[in-house]
Formats: C-alpha cells, sequence, structure tokens
C-alpha cells in the first residue's frame, strides 16, 4: 500500500467504576500500552474494503452507503464507523483498511472501541472533517450500538481517545457531553504495577446479558423518577420492592462511592486503600451486579493469596480480564499462584501482564 496514513489506537482497563458510564456515574479508565494499529489510504470510489490479522478472517468489502444489517461479523465494527460517520451528514469517499491488533479479543480490554475509534479518527484526519474527540467518541458508540447491536457507553471510546501517559481518564458521564479529566498514577514511583490477568473465560457485551444488566438499571432509575440511576439517594433500597432493581442500585451507589474514593487514594498515594477499593468493587460485581464468573473470581482470590494490594474484574463482565496492584517483586508470584489455581481446576493458563497508562489515538 502506498499514501498510507498508520495510526495508534490503544485499549483500556478501566480501574474503576464498573457498569457507571450508562448510570450517569463517574468512572476512571486509562489507556493502556497493548495497542492495535489502522493503516488506511483513499480510494478512487465509494468502496470500503477491509483486512484484519485477527484468526479466521477474510478481507471484507461493502459501501460508503452501508447500512446496519448489511455486514456481520468482526467487519460488522469497521462497516458500523462507516455508517455512523455517514449519518452525522459527513461527506467521505472509499478506503482501503488495515487492521493489525495486538489487543487480545473477548479479554474486555475495548478491542472493539479500538477499532472503532480508530477508524473514525483515522477517516477525520485523512478526509478533514474536523471532528473533536468528544464528536469522534459518540460516532464510534452509535457504531457498537447502532450497527453491531451492543448497547455500550461512552467510557471505552473517550478513554481510547483521551488517554494520556501515566494518567487515567477521570470521565464525568452525566455531563452534557460527558467532560474528562487527567488524574496521575503515582504507583510507579511507590513500586507498585498494575497487572492485567487475561483469563481466557468468554467475553461479549452484545450477547444479551449486558444489555439485561442496562435495561435492570433503567427500570430502577424509572421507578425512582430518577435520569440517572447514579442520582439515587442513599434511601434508594429502601424505595424499591424488586430484589434485583435493589441489588443493580447497590451496586451503583457504592461504585459511584468508590470512584470518588479511588481519585482520592490515587492523589494522597494511598496505596493499600486503592488496592481494598478494587477489591470492594469486584465484590458488589460479583454479588448485586452479577457480572463475574469463576474464572474471574479465582483470579481475584488468587492474585490476593499472592500478595497483591487488590484485584477486580475490569470490562462489561461475563468473562474477560482482571487488574490487579502489585508489588513490582511480587509480580511473578502471583502469576504463578493464578495459574496454579487455574491448572488445579483443568483451566486453560490464563495471560497476566504488565500495562501502562499510554496515550490516545494517534497518528504516527
Amino acid at each position: 500500500m502506498t499514501d498510507v496514513r498508520q495510526w495508534i489506537v490503544p485499549g483500556r482497563v478501566n480501574l474503576i467504576g464498573e457498569h457507571l458510564d450508562y448510570n450517569g456515574g463517574p468512572v476512571l479508565p486509562m489507556a493502556i500500552d497493548r495497542t492495535l494499529t489502522v493503516k488506511i489510504r483513499r480510494r478512487d470510489d465509494d468502496i470500503v474494503n477491509v483486512w484484519t490479522d485477527r484468526a479466521g478472517s477474510a478481507k471484507a468489502s461493502f459501501p460508503v452507503s452501508v447500512q446496519p444489517g448489511d455486514v456481520d461479523g468482526w467487519a460488522a465494527y469497521a462497516a458500523g464507523t462507516i455508517w455512523s460517520l455517514a449519518e452525522t451528514g459527513q461527506t467521505f469517499g472509499g478506503v482501503d483498511i488495515v487492521i493489525e491488533s495486538g489487543l487480545p479479543s473477548g479479554a474486555g480490554l475495548s478491542s472493539s472501541a479500538a477499532v472503532t475509534c480508530g477508524i473514525a479518527a483515522a477517516i477525520n484526519e485523512l478526509f478533514g472533517l474536523g471532528l473533536e474527540k468528544a464528536d469522534l467518541a459518540v460516532i464510534a458508540q452509535r457504531a457498537e450500538s447502532g450497527f453491531v447491536g451492543a448497547p455500550v457507553g461512552l467510557m471505552d471510546q473517550l478513554a481510547v481517545l483521551h488517554g494520556e501517559v501515566g494518567h487515567a481518564v477521570l470521565i464525568d458521564t452525566a455531563a452534557a457531553p460527558p467532560t474528562t479529566k487527567p488524574v496521575p498514577l503515582g504507583w510507579d514511583d511507590a513500586g507498585l504495577v498494575l497487572l492485567v490477568i487475561a483469563t481466557g473465560a468468554h467475553h461479549s457485551l452484545a450477547d444479551g446479558e449486558y444489555a439485561a444488566r442496562r435495561e435492570e438499571c433503567e427500570r430502577a432509575a424509572a421507578e425512582l423518577g430518577l435520569e440517572h440511576l447514579s442520582q439515587a439517594g442513599l434511601d434508594a433500597t429502601v424505595k424499591l420492592t424488586d430484589e434485583v432493581l435493589k441489588a443493580r442500585t447497590r451496586h451503583v451507589l457504592t461504585e459511584t462511592a468508590r470512584v470518588r474514593a479511588a481519585v482520592s487514594a490515587l492523589n494522597r498515594g494511598a496505596w493499600p486503600q486503592l488496592g481494598a477499593i478494587f477489591t470492594a468493587s469486584h465484590e458488589s460485581l460479583r454479588d448485586d451486579f452479577e457480572v463475574s464468573c469463576p474464572e474471574l473470581d479465582t483470579a481475584v482470590e488468587a492474585a490476593i493469596e499472592a500478595g497483591a494490594l487488590g484485584a477486580r474484574m475490569t470490562g462489561g463482565g461475563f468473562g474477560g480480564s482482571v487488574i490487579a496492584l502489585v508489588p513490582l517483586d511480587k509480580v511473578a508470584t502471583v502469576r504463578e499462584r493464578v495459574e496454579a489455581r487455574y491448572a488445579a481446576r483443568d483451566w486453560a493458563a490464563p495471560e497476566a501482564f504488565v500495562v501502562h497508562a499510554a496515550d490516545g489515538a494517534h497518528l504516527v
């Protein structure tokens, strides 16, 4: 390919604030130094060709005028981004796109948001559309919700676009549009690292469970007369009668408080407190929101047993990854303990790796 533009697009982990982005609460994700590459060039027609290095994937082709239902499978994320861009009234032509990923698919590290944000950002720059990062985030979100059928919030897209080296991104999802603020991460200076444990368990937000949790939260907010469930007071669970809705609301209330406490802990360098917040978040996601699974729970328990200050599932749940705040000299011990616990249950070994906060999507 000649006249090719190349974009580096990070994945993300959410440090705290799980399932709050669609409930109007604060979230604290960070872009990570596990990335994918989007290579793009113009064509002289209105055809979009997409290639990927994902195993079992072939070339996909569709017109710029693609509509929901025309493309499925892995290529739906690319087609959805083209459709979503066109829905804004932007004018652009055909392109050739090559996606090369260093992000494990299904690990809850937002490979889908990296694809949609990377393509949107690349086309925006290639055709001089003049869209801001907030615009691109909304376009990428609509690609997943309106084309792919996964009703995601805006957290992943904003994190992928607004990431900064050494910082998390505090997002106020209740603001219109949502606001972002960098939050310094000082754990490296304290001899700590963030370890990701990709469990290998199935992770999909489009299989109905994520949508069901979102619908439950919307029902709880409606019963309480609120626009967003995060606005609920401490008496919310007393007012609700449905036990499931009570539990979902309890998670949203306590997780909102945990995000604020985590930002305070980061600012003060209170690392044991931050670890405890991580662990409490996992317990809430397991018990009140019911989005964990045995692989996630086992990884959290084993990591803490081996010396992690705290650990929690990250992402939508039902599989994916765990993050753990670990002293650098205990990383190997934590990895070995988790692998041993998995082997004892005849599960495939998980992949564990250290991640650092990285810059958002950018042109090379």
